[in-house]
């Protein structure tokens, strides 16, 4: 992939956060950057400042709920540049509340979109992947590996990305295809400022620990990196390295640790 400026990378998710700040560092990389999300009128801002920086973008709406409507991206990609190179199923969202809370809607819409959702992202991505040896990337999360208290459906929704991107590996085997799951720790994100029912309340704190946040174009280099190299599974953040280690070996201790942490609203 030396000629980056014919290859095409598509993010969902694209519209804020790192799924946006991905969309600029590859389109800084020369490629060609596909941008999808709910909000139409973010992406075409975003895409409007990478046209202006030299890039090349396309604007196409999804909702990863709606199995027909990742389909016809799909679609409208390859019918518009002809080809499809990366694949970074990065949208997604959290749910809150303890599990005695949680009620079955909860649980299905956390499913659909962060499990579901990615899944079919690739599904329909993966024919055409399959004709450039291209690359896949899942965004997990350290919750993947750690005990969640009140976001315990957002963390069971990763481990299944976790366990989607593991499976990948295996079944893409000699396809030239290459799946990398990234686990990012804190970075900063619109998520705890999203309710059950996916409405965005600016005015909300976010609960994490704001010395330990990552900022977007940060973790978005590093994200890209590993794409690129075709690593496997890339868990990043000092942090979320320390807390996955401290887990595997002191698992008491982790419990002990997050059951003080702060809680979401």
């Amino acid at each position: 992939m030396t000629n980056t400026k014919e290859n095409v990378v598509w993010i969902t998710g694209a519209s804020s956060g790192i799924g946006k700040a991905m969309a600029f560092e590859w389109a800084r990389l020369g490629y060609k950057v596909v941008l999808s999300a709910r909000r139409k009128d973010l992406l075409q801002e975003i895409a409007l400042e990478i046209k202006n920086s030299g890039g090349e973008a396309l604007v196409i709406p999804v909702d990863i709920m709606e199995e027909k409507s990742i389909e016809s991206a799909v679609q409208n990609i390859i019918s518009t540049w002809g080809r499809l190179d990366i694949a970074v199923a990065n949208a997604g969202f959290g749910v809150f509340g303890s599990i005695d809370t949680l009620t079955e809607k909860d649980w299905n819409r956390q499913l659909q979109g962060n499990v579901t959702g990615l899944a079919l992202t690739v599904k329909y991505a993966l024919p055409h992947l399959k004709k450039n040896q291209g690359r896949i990337g899942l965004v997990g999360s350290v919750g993947a590996y750690l005990p969640n208290p009140h976001v315990g459906a957002y963390g069971a929704s990763k481990a299944a990305v976790h366990s989607i991107g593991l499976t990948l590996q295996v079944e893409l085997k000699d396809t030239g295809v290459s799946c990398t799951t990234i686990h990012p720790g804190f970075v900063v994100s619109e998520i705890a400022r999203i309710d059950n029912e996916g409405v965005w309340h600016p005015e909300r704190p976010d609960p994490r620990p704001s010395n330990l946040m990552w900022p977007t174009d940060k973790a978005a280099k590093v994200m890209v990196k590993a794409i690129l190299k075709r690593k496997r599974n890339y868990v990043f953040t000092t942090h979320g390295r320390v807390l996955v280690c401290l887990q595997r070996w002191f698992p008491s201790l982790v419990r002990t640790m997050v059951s003080k942490g702060p809680k979401p609203e």
